[in-house]
């Protein structure tokens, strides 16, 4: 059995350093990689409000800078520590990163990639 609230609580951690001064919505997000590591990231806002980073964006880049690989278990929590949804660019950043098999820990329990966001596009569709 997983334990999922173990990596909730690194995703809280995480959360604790986000930069949130705009939307006062701080987020952390933490994974598993195939090879036992642990990344986590926050999100990074700007005042060019559309060009802020979502905690999963900067989790992609621990994951890539630190040795690449792929996720295999995924959580993002808000201030309150409540599991939450990533939104539609970082689902497809996590699809890629941890394809179809990839397990989040979602608002409504742990659901495969593939059940998050279905019949997704993905490097195989560039072939």
């Amino acid at each position: 059995m997983f334990d999922w609230e173990a990596l909730k609580a690194e995703a809280a951690v995480a959360m604790g350093h986000a930069y949130a001064p705009y939307s006062h919505f701080p987020v952390g997000a933490a994974a598993l990689v195939d090879d036992g590591r642990l990344v986590v990231g926050c999100n990074v806002e700007n005042a060019a409000y559309g060009v802020a980073l979502c905690a999963e964006c900067g989790l992609v880049s621990q994951l890539h800078i630190s040795g690449g690989g792929r996720l295999t278990h995924f959580v993002c929590v808000n201030r309150d520590h409540d599991v939450i949804m990533p939104c539609g660019r970082c689902r497809q950043l996590l699809h890629e990163n941890g394809g179809p098999d990839l397990l989040l820990l979602t608002v409504s329990g742990v659901k495969r990639m593939d059940e998050v966001l279905p019949d997704a596009f993905g490097p195989d569709d560039l072939a």
